[in-house]
């Protein structure tokens, strides 16, 4: 439980995108006091595209609402297990300075284009034929997200992909992939000189989709100093979600 939900925020439109990879290759790139988290002998790099929406302190009426695009991996820290950001690029210069100064995360200035569409990838609005599929008509929803970063003295990075649930709804069960991927409920970051502080968030369990996406472009690898892994991601698509944060501490 939270010590004290500072935000509230709604969270949608949201993709999983998640490549497995050797753990080596994740624990080179973490701070100390961090190692790699895995499931059944793999690490993961995932990217996930969503927009945050109504973000505010608790008990103010209104709040920003912005695109965001993170690259992350799984850690275990000393604090417990949860998430590393290697890179978050959002759609709003005040957004992203309040990230940077009071979460101490490495939020990027970026321009970001979302479009939602019907139940199959063709009709984002893109006007991209696509090779995917159809969506679940009677539940689904296609979303465009393209972005591209902005920010200065940092490497550029770009993402333009279709995406759009398909199948049954689900909530992942414990211990399974699903669950290790998502159900994650702390974050850790680095701040100057290397020290390791850690934030909470709270919501109910994740309700998910199976996923279908077409990635036209992925640089996030690359800006982060990784190769691209091999081969297709494991995709979820997650139904939009209450969130509350709460300031992040020392670890």
């Amino acid at each position: 439980m939270l010590g004290r939900r500072w935000l509230e925020m709604t969270w949608r439109d949201g993709l999983f995108a998640h490549w497995p990879v050797d753990p080596e290759v994740v624990a080179a790139a973490l701070p100390d006091g961090l190692s790699v988290a895995t499931h059944d002998g793999d690490a993961y790099l995932g990217v996930v595209p969503f927009v945050m929406d109504d973000i505010r302190p608790r008990g103010v009426p209104m709040g920003l609402s912005f695109p965001e695009l993170n690259l992350r991996t799984y850690v275990e820290g000393p604090n417990g297990p949860g998430v590393y950001f290697h890179s978050l690029d959002a759609d709003d210069r005040l957004g992203v300075a309040v990230a940077r100064g009071l979460f101490r995360l490495p939020y990027y200035r970026a321009e970001t284009d979302v479009r939602r569409g019907g139940g199959s990838l063709g009709d984002a609005g893109d006007g991209t034929p696509s090779d995917a599929g159809d969506a679940d008509p009677a539940n689904g929803r296609s979303v465009r997200f393209a972005s591209r970063r902005v920010h200065r003295g940092v490497p550029h990075a770009r993402f333009d992909a279709t995406y759009a649930p398909v199948g049954e709804a689900f909530t992942p069960e414990a211990g399974s992939l699903p669950a290790f991927l998502l159900e994650n409920y702390r974050f850790y970051t680095a701040g100057s000189g290397g020290r390791l502080y850690v934030g909470e968030i709270e919501h109910e369990p994740w309700t998910l989709r199976p996923a279908e996406a077409e990635i036209r472009s992925n640089t996030l690898f690359a800006a982060n100093g990784f190769d691209r892994p091999d081969g297709d991601p494991i995709l979820h698509y997650s139904e939009p979600i209450a969130v509350t944060a709460d300031r992040i501490r020392r670890a």
